[in-house]
């Protein structure tokens, strides 16, 4: 029974973090920036409109997933409400910010669906605080919560550069 309680906690935990965060920086910002009016590529709109929805559909569809992972560990991303244990499946096996790298590829693709400079700027803008909060909060946090484990992850997989193949903890090789 608390495990069922300690579950539903995580998904509806998940969910609402994923509406107020991302849905806020990738959906309502972005909203109100481009006020969503799709650019008139004319001619080169058979090439751009489809990498802008690609680009869109990657990014919720990965940020979805690395949400989901949270779920499943029994935590939400949310610094409030952490998982128990380090998460080192699914996308994270490649890079260590799939979420942050997802609402940045959705605010892109935005950005060339709608013929947005502001909207590039504004993933600028995101990025640097993206960053600042990654160095300045979670890497730190993450070590003194998770220590070695955390020091083993961090240098195997890169934080912004997606790896090739994936990482294996020493328990799954």
């Amino acid at each position: 029974m608390a495990l069922t309680s300690s579950s539903a906690r995580a998904w509806i935990g998940t969910i609402v973090f994923l509406l107020l965060a991302p849905g806020v920086v990738a959906g309502l910002i972005p909203w109100l920036i481009s006020g969503w009016r799709w650019h008139d590529w004319r001619g080169a709109a058979w090439i751009v409109v489809p990498a802008a929805w690609t680009a869109i559909t990657i990014g919720v569809a990965f940020l979805l997933h690395a949400f989901a992972l949270f779920a499943l560990h029994r935590g939400t991303p949310a610094p409030v409400a952490p998982t128990e244990t380090l998460v080192v499946t699914g996308v994270y096996r490649f890079v260590r910010n799939p979420m942050y790298l997802a609402v940045l590829t959705t605010i892109l693709g935005q950005a060339l669906l709608f013929g947005s400079w502001w909207l590039v700027l504004y993933a600028l803008i995101v990025l640097a605080a993206v960053v600042a909060f990654v160095k300045g909060y979670e890497e730190p946090t993450l070590t003194r919560t998770y220590g070695e484990q955390y020091l083993e992850y961090r240098s195997n997989v890169p934080g912004w550069r997606p790896r090739l193949t994936p990482w294996r903890t020493r328990s799954t090789r």
